[in-house]
């Protein structure tokens, strides 16, 4: 069960949520840290970042279907070898320091792929990466099952190696990352209820509702309009000194 929801911890979701949502993502990896460093038993961080993942995304997702944007036969490719895997990985019990660590490694991770340049990329340097662009679709294994593990939905670190080999459009690889997130944070939140129980998870969800009325907020004005008052390269840093800062502060403590 989450106790009375501090006024500091709702205003730093809701600033998670907009920071993510204007750049593309759902921001579980962060609700996770936050909530780590926040003293919650670490068996309910992942259902409540998911369903805060799953309350951002949707939206945008639904938004990027509407606009045809959507590359669907290449985005469900990649769903579907990730979601049973996040599926399988909710379900994975593991101990309080494995978590932590595998959590505060994957904001590292996080913040280390959100400085990646994802505008033009220098033809002469990437010439390599060309080739492995028929491999990317096969990490979602990986990712998809980190996802369901520590609560993430994943397109945090698919977009990047999109991004790299030029897979589609920066629109499209975008659309791809919130359907990615979306499913896999569904996927990985029905691991961890048939991990935890669904009584578990109604006591957390319960706990959680200002911290899910936090994320609407912030995720809508972060699609709306974060982006018209900062340039998005700044969103993109100011984001990864954040989560880098937090992820270290975890694997420091883990």
């Amino acid at each position: 069960m989450i106790g009375a929801v501090p006024v500091v911890l709702a205003l730093a979701f809701l600033l998670t949520a907009l920071l993510y949502a204007s750049v593309g993502f759902g921001g579980g990896s962060t609700y996770s840290a936050l909530l780590a460093l926040s003293g919650l038993d670490y068996r309910l961080l992942p259902m409540v970042s998911l369903a805060c993942n799953i309350v951002v995304v949707a939206g945008a997702s639904v938004r990027f279907a509407r606009a045809k944007v959507t590359p669907w036969r290449g985005a469900l490719a990649m769903t579907a070898l990730a979601a049973p895997a996040a599926f399988l990985g909710g379900l994975v019990p593991v101990e309080r320091e494995t978590f932590l660590a595998l959590l505060g490694a994957s904001l590292v991770l996080t913040a280390l792929t959100m400085l990646i340049p994802v505008a033009q990329i220098d033809r002469e340097g990437r010439g390599w990466l060309i080739g492995w662009a028929r491999a990317v679709p096969f990490a979602a294994l990986p990712i998809g099952f980190l996802s369901g593990l520590v609560g993430i939905g994943g397109g945090i670190f698919l977009a990047p190696l999109l991004h790299l080999t030029r897979w589609r459009s920066a629109r499209a690889i975008a659309a791809t990352a919130s359907l990615f997130i979306l499913v896999n944070s569904l996927f990985g939140l029905a691991g961890q209820i048939a991990k935890s129980g669904l009584s578990t998870f109604a006591g957390a969800m319960s706990g959680a509702l200002p911290l899910l009325l936090a994320v609407v907020i912030g995720g809508q004005v972060g699609s709306l309009l974060a982006l018209r008052v900062l340039p998005l390269t700044w969103i993109r840093w100011l984001t990864a000194l954040l989560v880098g800062a937090v992820g270290i502060r975890l694997l420091l403590g883990a």
